[in-house]
């Protein structure tokens, strides 16, 4: 088959995150499979556009500001519709990551317009939202949604909330969770390539014993409640180091103030963002992975440590927690900076709990997170609705 994934932005600074992982995960799969595959973007970075992007083909323009002060919301290119158009037309199925912004909206009109079948998969950023803004965007935007062939849900929780936005008549609901690819090797022990490879670029918090975040820094991920934690765990162990590494969305200046205020200059350093291939080199070398963010529905860093054999700790509003607490796969907290840094120091300090947690981990990605089972069932929805014919004229407006 071909197919076409559309994400809204690709960069060298990850400031997109799970999407373009997602993406880029299901392609490099169905890729091995046999299958055409390619996605659809906007660039953001120093360098010109490459021609890859995680391994796959990429076409995509430079991103610009089309709406001011709207974030990803308001970044478009003209050429971008160009590109869409000329791929939709060579697609058996095209699948929109899609969040409410303007190359979601551009991606879902060349569908309907070009008759072509799609699915859609909102990673939990299509909720429902009261601002006069979000009204105005969805008289557009949820017209086209609904003429998905299948909304590719995370949770229970996502479903709901996608369906009071869609409301009744929408597409049917597919529960996928994300998947990731689990290297070799047993969890818990370095990936000696990847730290050499980490160490030529410069990375910090390259030895002994380090605490990473790894996330945009942004008031929902909290990384100033990683500071205070590394305060208090501080106290107890000097030796350990704490790196952030993320995109700043409005954070930094607040996490440099903390860690001067607490006297963590030299012990809490912020390594700037990474892109994909150094985030994962960077997860399999950290100590420990602490995401301390509220309401995450699916985050694919977390699983991205798992698959590392990195022991991790988040919050239990994050989507995961309850499958990885049952499996002892991670240590849950509330998400204050007391019981994160009680969760590090337990980590930090009993090395049997460090590789039980590791290990199943792994386990759980091998088991219910590996793109393998993910892309299979993928690829049995594409066949479906490319078999059905590639009109999709007759859906609901």
């Amino acid at each position: 088959m071909r197919i076409v994934h559309t994400v809204t932005l690709v960069g060298d600074d990850g400031a997109y995150g799970g999407p373009v992982s997602v993406a880029t995960g299901q392609l490099a799969e169905l890729a091995a499979r046999g299958h055409d595959v390619t996605l659809v973007s906007l660039w953001r970075g120093r360098a010109a556009p490459p021609r890859t992007a995680g391994g796959v083909p990429l076409r995509a323009p430079r991103a610009r500001t089309l709406v001011p002060g709207q974030g990803f919301l308001g970044l478009f290119n003209p050429r971008l519709a160009v590109t869409l158009w000329r791929q939709t037309a060579r697609a058996d199925v095209l699948h929109v990551h899609a969040g409410r912004d303007l190359v979601s909206l551009a991606a879902l009109a060349v569908a309907v317009l070009r008759r072509r079948p799609f699915v859609v998969q909102t990673h939990g950023m299509v909720q429902p939202r009261r601002s006069a803004a979000v009204r105005l965007f969805d008289r557009c935007y949820v017209p086209l949604l609904r003429r998905a062939r299948a909304a590719l849900v995370l949770t229970e929780e996502e479903e709901t909330g996608l369906r009071r936005v869609l409301r009744p008549g929408g597409p049917p609901m597919v529960r996928l969770p994300n998947g990731v690819r689990v290297p070799p090797g047993e969890a818990g022990v370095p990936d000696p390539e990847a730290a050499a490879d980490a160490d030529a670029e410069g990375a910090t918090g390259a030895t002994g014993t380090d605490v990473l975040f790894l996330a945009r820094l942004h008031p929902v991920k909290r990384p100033e409640a990683f500071v205070r934690m590394a305060a208090l765990v501080h106290r107890k162990h000097p030796e350990t180091t704490f790196t952030l590494h993320g995109a700043d969305e409005g954070r930094l200046a607040e996490v440099l103030r903390l860690v001067a205020e607490e006297g963590l200059t030299g012990t809490v350093e912020y390594g700037g963002p990474l892109d994909h291939a150094a985030a994962l080199r960077r997860l399999a070398r950290a100590t420990v992975y602490v995401l301390p963010s509220e309401a995450e529905v699916f985050p694919m860093s977390l699983l991205e440590g798992l698959a590392a054999g990195t022991p991790v700790v988040c919050t239990r509003t994050c989507g995961l927690a309850p499958e990885l607490e049952r499996r002892g796969a991670a240590l849950v907290t509330d998400g204050t900076p007391e019981r994160l840094a009680e969760a590090v120091l337990a980590l930090l300090e009993d090395g049997e709990l460090s590789a039980r947690t590791a290990r199943a981990g792994r386990a759980a990605v091998a088991e219910k997170y590996s793109i393998t089972s993910v892309v299979g069932r993928l690829e049995g929805l594409y066949g479906t609705i490319a078999g059905s014919g590639g009109s999709d004229a007759g859906r609901p407006g």
